[in-house]
């Protein structure tokens, strides 16, 4: 899960146009939804791909660099991040323009 808060710190930095550092990402709090949709462009989903589907969780996704990038979270107390997938995405920038 270490790894997971690194690289979604790392893409919400990136989203924000900040420098995330190993050092700011070792100490990082678990990402709620509330954290994930104040930082991150996203859209809903209905439904999360089977992959990450869980009881009890719901689904947001971001788009960069030609790929899908899909967060699942809890529905439980915070909602807290439970799962992270990325997808490749060729020719989104053709459904984007």
């Amino acid at each position: 899960m270490r790894d997971t808060m690194r690289l979604i710190l790392t893409f919400s930095a990136i989203v924000l146009g900040l420098t995330v550092t190993a050092a700011d990402a070792g100490d990082a709090q678990p990402l709620t939804y509330e954290m994930f949709e104040a930082a991150v462009p996203h859209i809903d989903l209905e439904t999360c791909p089977a992959d990450l589907a869980k009881q009890d969780t719901f689904c947001r996704a971001s788009i960069l660099h030609e790929e899908i990038h899909v967060f699942a979270f809890s529905l439980d107390g915070d909602s807290p991040l439970v799962g992270f997938k990325s997808y490749e995405a060729s020719g989104v920038e053709t459904l984007l323009n």
